[in-house]
């Protein structure tokens, strides 16, 4: 964002630049102009575009009275939508967040998702000291967790591309809330990725899992779709399969897997986006060399502290192969297509922390 050198009283005067009389300098598009005045001149800009929407509910915002919005809420490019009921945000892949095949990780895409929810709540208001919990939530002393995610990514972004992510939640049954995404690559508009979760809410002192009482719904619930808006609507979709208990004897293993401090979240737990890191340590390494992750779906059973061990279980699921919208399709070659179940346990005592299914494609020529 550009700051308009012009005085208070400006209006349209000229500026002066070494004793010369010049005209205001025109912003390139897509750029935003503050004046001294405060209010934000936009030049050029699509009206659908979030950093205009943002930069417009900000000056709203201030006529209101309203506390004025913070540094992060002015820079970061996201806004609700018009309807206010989901957001949207900008993101541009950075050289760290992407991997041995010049594309982002699907960390990079779990933790963007992890972003882009937290910056949805944070523009209805919600806490920055808990992932987004309510008033209601801070009395009662609950947090939010994680206990489903399921990812599919189409299309891989590559370092420097820009990608927009939309959110947003709605009820999911008494106990807690689901939240979807859409990704597109902001070039062309197509479709990458999506992903939907399911959240439930834990007390932070007995880290009991806890009903979401009425007080917390109403909070929430009143930013949501008021009709079902599903980011995977098809019939029998990945999303909804069950994940099958891995038996005791692994094909694959990668055992001893210690948290470190980094992967602790404000929540004092491990993160949920660690979780696929470790899923992904027993992978073996020629599928790996050879193809891509495109799906990957976790069901999340405990929480894992700093000093607990965890072992990372793999085998081979075998049966017959699906596409990813969960209707039947011509079966690929058995080399194009792998599919693994994932059991992550407490070295100390075999219990389950989580289980997970990935489904790998075949690497396309660069």
């Amino acid at each position: 964002m550009l700051r308009c050198p012009t005085q208070p009283q400006c209006g349209r005067a000229p500026l002066r630049h070494h004793g010369r009389r010049e005209s205001p300098p025109s912003a390139a598009p897509g750029v935003v102009v503050r004046c001294a005045r405060g209010a934000p001149q936009v030049s050029r800009i699509e009206a659908a575009s979030p950093v205009a929407a943002t930069t417009a509910a900000a000056a709203a915002k201030a006529e209101r009275g309203d506390a004025r919005p913070s540094l992060a809420e002015r820079l970061r490019l996201g806004s609700l939508l018009e309807d206010g009921l989901s957001y949207k945000e900008i993101f541009i892949v950075r050289s760290y967040e992407v991997g041995i095949n010049k594309t982002a990780t699907v960390e990079t895409i779990a933790n963007l998702l992890q972003e882009v929810g937290c910056s949805h709540a944070q523009s209805l208001g919600f806490s920055t000291d808990g992932f987004a919990t309510t008033t209601s939530m801070r009395k009662l002393g609950l947090i939010w967790v994680t206990n489903r995610m399921h990812i599919e990514i189409y299309k891989y972004p590559a370092w420097g591309d820009v990608v927009e992510i939309e959110t947003w939640c709605q009820a999911d049954g008494r106990m807690g809330t689901r939240r979807d995404w859409i990704l597109k690559d902001l070039a062309n508009g197509e479709v990458i990725g999506r992903a939907t979760s399911k959240w439930v809410t834990m007390n932070q002192n007995t880290r009991r899992l806890q009903r979401v009482s009425d007080e917390v719904r109403d909070e929430v619930f009143i930013h949501c779709p008021k009709t079902p808006r599903l980011a995977f609507p098809e019939e029998n979709n990945g999303s909804l399969k069950k994940i099958p208990n891995l038996s005791d004897s692994s094909q694959y293993s990668r055992l001893g897997l210690v948290p470190r401090r980094a992967d602790l979240d404000m929540n004092q737990h491990v993160n949920n986006v660690t979780y696929i890191g470790w899923v992904l340590e027993s992978i073996p390494q020629d599928i790996i060399d050879t193809h891509e992750l495109q799906t990957i779906t976790l069901d999340y059973r405990r929480e894992c502290q700093y000093d607990d061990i965890v072992d990372s279980l793999t085998n081979v699921e075998e049966g017959e192969e699906k596409n990813m919208n969960g209707s039947a399709s011509a079966a690929p070659h058995k080399e194009e297509r792998q599919q693994f179940l994932h059991c992550l346990r407490f070295a100390a005592n075999g219990a389950e922390i989580n289980r997970g299914r990935t489904v790998w494609r075949r690497k396309l020529a660069r």
